[in-house]
C-alpha cells in the first residue's frame, strides 16, 4: 500500500496518473492547498519542503520501514524502478527518458507555474513578468513540439515517466491563453495520453479528480489563502519543528 499525499496540481495529478499506469495499490491523502493542510509539522516529517504531492511506501523494496518520498519527478522515478514499468531498460533509452523528466522538473513544471502565478494569481497585472513568463512557457511548448515531431513519445517509440510528468502541465496551457491546437505534435501526444484509461481514470477519480477552484482563470484568494500558497504562512512553515 502507498499513501498518495495529494493536491490535485498538475504536479499531484502526474503521480496519481503513474500509480493508476503501474497498477499499485494507494491510499489518497487529500489536502485543501488554499486552507494550509499541508503547513504542518507532521506533514513536514513526509516532505521537509512541505508541499505536495509526496508518497509514503509502506512496502518497500528493502521490506525495512515505510519509505516517504517528495519531489514528483523523484516520486514517478522511485515508482518506475519498484515496478520495472515505464522506463526504458536499455541504457540509451533510459537516458532520453531521464533527460525529458529532468526538462520537465527544471523547465516546463517551474516556468509554466510562474506563468500560472503572474497571470491567474497575482493580485495586480505586472507587465515585465507576465510576458516573460508567457514567452518562456509557449518557448518550452514550442521545444516540446519539436521533439515530439521526432517521435511519438518523450523517450522515443515508448511512453514513458517523462511523459507522465509532462501531460498534466500541458493541460492548463489554456489557462494561460495558450492554444495547443497551434502545435499540432503535442496536441496529437496530449490526445493520444488522455485516451489512455489510467490516465482518465486518475483525471476522472472521486478522489484526484481537479476541483472547480483550481481551474479559475482569474483566481481570486482570501488574504489567509494567498498567505497560505505564497505568503507569511507559507514562509513560516521553514521554521517547522
Amino acid at each position: 500500500m502507498i499513501d498518495l499525499h495529494y493536491v490535485a496540481t498538475a504536479n499531484g495529478m502526474k503521480v496519481a496518473i503513474g500509480l493508476q499506469e503501474m497498477e499499485l495499490e494507494y491510499r489518497v491523502i487529500n489536502y485543501d492547498l488554499f486552507a494550509g493542510a499541508h503547513l504542518t509539522a507532521g506533514f513536514k516529517q513526509i516532505n521537509p519542503n512541505n508541499k505536495l504531492p509526496a508518497i509514503v511506501d509502506h512496502d518497500p523494496a528493502d521490506g525495512g520501514a515505510p519509505l516517504p518520498v517528495f519531489e514528483s519527478g523523484a516520486i514517478l522515478l522511485y515508482l518506475a524502478e519498484k515496478t520495472g514499468r515505464f522506463l526504458p531498460a536499455d541504457p540509451r533509452g533510459r537516458a532520453v527518458a531521464l533527460q525529458w523528466l529532468f526538462w520537465q522538473m527544471a523547465g516546463l513544471g517551474p516556468m509554466h507555474g510562474q506563468a500560472h502565478h503572474f497571470l491567474r494569481y497575482a493580485p495586480e497585472r505586472m507587465e515585465y513578468p507576465s510576458t516573460r513568463y508567457a514567452n518562456e512557457a509557449l518557448r518550452l511548448l514550442k521545444v516540446l513540439e519539436y521533439r515530439l515531431e521526432q517521435a511519438e513519445y518523450l523517450a522515443g517509440e515508448e511512453y514513458s515517466i517523462a511523459d507522465m510528468a509532462a501531460w498534466p502541465w500541458v493541460g492548463g496551457a489554456a489557462l494561460i491563453d495558450i492554444d495547443i491546437a497551434d502545435l499540432p505534435a503535442v496536441a496529437a501526444w496530449a490526445a493520444r495520453i488522455g485516451e489512455r484509461p489510467a490516465v482518465q481514470a486518475a483525471v476522472a477519480g472521486k478522489e484526484t479528480a481537479v476541483p472547480p477552484e483550481y481551474m479559475q482563470k482569474h483566481a481570486v484568494l482570501t488574504p489567509e489563502q494567498w498567505s497560505n500558497m505564497f505568503g507569511d504562512n507559507l514562509l513560516a512553515a521553514s521554521d517547522l519543528r
